[in-house]
């Protein structure tokens, strides 16, 4: 599942993770920030109409990361203004910024299980001393079928309590129709202890 790999998805539109909007969940929370000078992360964010959002709502430090191209240069197509220098043609994994907040979007998901663990780690590295990581993960079982790979509640918590601070780690009640009961929305804090 590497860039070639992703790429084909978008090219061949084998995206049924697109919604075609912002992630409900994540728009109320959107909605409720008060600090537009955050400087903010999304990775493997896809076409990122989370990030579109944040610019449309007075977020200046929005940065999306994706391996594949062809999503970062749809966000460009709708968003001309979108700054360049915030647009990240990277692996997650070789992101050396730091962040105040990070926001999940099926990234986690469509990783391969084994590389969980190394994400944990790495969104701790990345994340300010109080920095947040908020998003949505599925919550369906979790198969060797995907992306995107599920899981649940209790393997989330077995990766990222040592790291975090578990604020919230609950059912949405306001998923995407398509999304209905497959989803877990959380809000978990920097650890500046974590290991």
């Amino acid at each position: 599942m590497n860039e070639k790999y992703w790429e084909n998805r978008y090219l061949n539109h084998h995206t049924g993770w697109d919604m075609n909007q912002v992630s409900p969940p994540l728009k109320v929370y959107i909605d409720h920030i008060e600090n537009k000078n955050l400087k903010i992360l999304i990775p493997g964010a896809g076409n990122a109409y989370e990030a579109e959002y944040l610019l449309n709502m007075g977020f200046k430090k929005v940065y999306v990361a994706d391996i594949a191209k062809t999503p970062l240069n749809n966000l460009k197509h709708r968003v001309p203004s979108f700054p360049d220098e915030q647009l990240l043609h990277i692996n997650f994994f070789d992101i050396q910024l730091e962040f105040d907040l990070i926001f999940e979007q099926t990234f986690f998901c469509a990783l391969p299980p084994e590389l969980r663990s190394e994400y944990v780690k790495k969104m701790h590295q990345i994340l300010e001393p109080n920095g947040r990581l908020v998003g949505v993960f599925f919550d369906f079982p979790l198969t060797e079928e995907g992306p995107p790979f599920g899981g649940s509640k209790e393997e989330y918590l077995s990766y990222f309590k040592n790291y975090f601070k578990i604020k919230t780690l609950e059912r949405c009640y306001n998923s995407h129709p398509k999304r209905q009961g497959k989803e877990l929305f959380f809000n978990f804090k920097k650890n500046v202890n974590g290991l």
